[in-house]
């Protein structure tokens, strides 16, 4: 069965991670083959299964990073990062392998290239002293599509920041 682990409290307690309105994510490590992992984002419960696959859980509004890498004994098969906020119950949401229900995907990106340069600006945000989870979701939007059309996004700044917390203020 595994162990669940309650962020919240730090206990351990038994059991599946169903029915609380969170996201789960399935994370898998087989060193050189598949490696699976969260960039980002705070945890709200971690199930380990066995030694190679846990499930992590986002609360609804949480933003995390999800990179999938795998390969065979020839070339990388798959390089992907998805910057997703996890979804309420019965918000409208895509799915997304391994995520489930889904969630609101702010950012997709493929291949080592546009990878790298996702992580790039990721490491960027946190070197401003700012947790990635907590930038506008706008801004992951917008590297999305800079970076779709073969343009180099904005930087995310100070300024920017403050003016997102100021607006998230004010809005109903």
């Amino acid at each position: 069965m595994g162990t669940v682990v309650d962020f919240r409290s730090g206990r351990s307690a038994p059991g599946a991670i169903a029915g609380e309105g969170l996201t789960d994510v399935e994370l898998t490590w087989v060193e050189k083959k598949i490696e699976y992992w969260i960039r980002f984002g705070s945890v709200a419960r971690e199930k380990v299964l066995d030694q190679r696959r846990r499930i992590v859980s986002f609360r609804p509004g949480d933003v995390f990073a999800f990179v999938r890498w795998a390969a065979n004994d020839y070339d990388t098969i798959i390089c992907r990062v998805d910057i997703v906020r996890a979804v309420a119950e019965g918000e409208a949401h895509q799915t997304l392998p391994f995520v489930r229900p889904g969630g609101d995907i702010l950012l997709t990106a493929q291949g080592w290239s546009k990878v790298e340069r996702v992580l790039q600006t990721i490491d960027g945000i946190e070197q401003l002293g700012i947790a990635p989870g907590a930038v506008s979701p706008d801004h992951w939007r917008h590297v999305h599509n800079r970076m779709t059309v073969g343009q180099e996004p904005r930087t995310y700044t100070l300024d920017l920041h403050r003016a997102y917390l100021l607006r998230r203020r004010v809005q109903p």
